[in-house]
């Protein structure tokens, strides 16, 4: 099955190059979904997220009690293929933000799993953290359950508290 997918995402991508990419689910997690650049529903869920992301910066420097798991999702490009990864844990630095990349790359080939990437805030397309064992953000995940099977995004939801 998993070949299979990445077949046909290799597929899509060699056929489509304008796609902006693979999205993957959660840190650690492998489901991967392709969206166009112009995709509105993603476009919409990068804007909120966007939107509140120096509110959700401040609270990541000081959590407070019952939240953890504090992520950003950022964008890689290698070439013409671009794909987006969750990062956690993360830090600001002088110039942007480090952190550790938390997914397997399906299509970019400039990093790894676990690889530490440096990256700036036009790269960050979404973020989260979990609060009361619930997802708080992550915009960019319940659009990709649209895209998903049912089975899998309910268990997606389960695995990872989602309300959406």
């Amino acid at each position: 099955m998993k070949l299979a997918v990445r077949t046909m995402i290799s597929l899509m991508l060699a056929f489509a190059p304008g796609l902006a990419g693979a999205q993957v689910v959660g840190p650690g997690d492998d489901k991967t979904v392709i969206f166009t650049p112009d995709d509105p529903d993603m476009a919409l869920a990068t804007a909120k997220a966007l939107a509140r992301l120096d509110e959700f910066l401040a609270l990541s420097e000081a959590p407070p009690p019952g939240t953890d798991r504090f992520k950003l999702k950022v964008k890689v490009r290698d070439g013409n293929v671009t794909e987006h990864f969750w990062v956690t844990p993360f830090s600001r630095t002088e110039t942007g933000f480090v952190g550790i990349l938390a997914n397997q790359p399906e299509e970019v080939r400039n990093v790894v799993l676990g690889q530490t990437i440096e990256f700036n805030r036009d790269d960050i397309s979404d973020w989260g953290y979990r609060s009361g064992g619930r997802q708080v953000g992550s915009f960019t995940v319940c659009v990709m359950f649209k895209k998903m099977s049912k089975e899998e995004a309910d268990t997606a939801r389960e695995q990872y508290g989602f309300d959406c």
